[in-house]
């Protein structure tokens, strides 16, 4: 096979997922409001036609972006104020198909005591592996919905996939999500290499 053909073969396997950094944070900024977030973290599209930074991370039908608009103020001091991420019903976990490991954290507003779990599978399904326990927050010092935002973080072991957001539908708010995704699959990497020392065998046999 020609050099050439081969490391362009290695270049496009090592090129063709996305990119990940040491930790990720979602702001939902620019995210259309009342739309579900959907692929707007996955190189596509929210339910409203708007894209964000290609993060490998999608989310459930259920997990909205949430921006105040003329009918009133659904919040207020959040981290980043254009939007938020809220949960109207159990299908809003954020799935990340590479997974995520060490700690994930986000930012919250709460009308009642609720938690968020961290799953094994995608979707909140395999095991759990870590527990948000969120208080009811949303008026600490403040007057108004979901004024007052606290940071929480959890600690884990193990290679998570999602993080489900549906247990605390309708009761909270969450702004700036980090996570740490893993690096790119073990997998494309063999890959790639495999073929660049097939390329130098080529080129010396050449």
């Amino acid at each position: 096979m020609n050099f050439k053909i081969i490391a362009a073969l290695a270049a496009g396997v090592l090129c063709a997922a996305p990119a990940f950094s040491a930790s990720v944070t979602l702001d939902f900024e620019g995210a259309s409001s009342f739309q579900s977030i959907d692929a707007f973290y996955n190189g596509g599209v929210d339910g409203g036609g708007a894209s964000g930074a290609n993060h490998g991370v999608l989310f459930g039908g259920d997990a909205l972006a949430l921006s105040n608009d003329e009918l009133g103020p659904y919040f207020s001091n959040a981290p980043t104020p254009g939007s938020i991420l809220t949960a109207v019903g159990l299908d809003a976990a954020m799935n990340v198909a590479s997974g995520f490991s060490g700690t994930a954290s986000f930012f919250y507003s709460s009308t009642a005591a609720t938690t968020v779990g961290i799953f094994s599978g995608l979707n909140g399904t395999g095991d759990l592996l870590g527990t948000f326990t969120l208080l009811a927050n949303s008026g600490n010092g403040c007057v108004g919905p979901l004024c007052h935002w606290d940071q929480a973080s959890v600690d884990f072991t193990g290679l998570a996939r999602s993080i489900q957001f549906g247990s605390a539908a309708n009761v909270a708010g969450f702004d700036n999500v980090s996570v740490a995704p893993v690096p790119l699959p073990a997998a494309i990497w063999l890959l790639g290499s495999s073929l660049l020392g097939l390329a130098g065998i080529r080129r010396r046999k050449s």
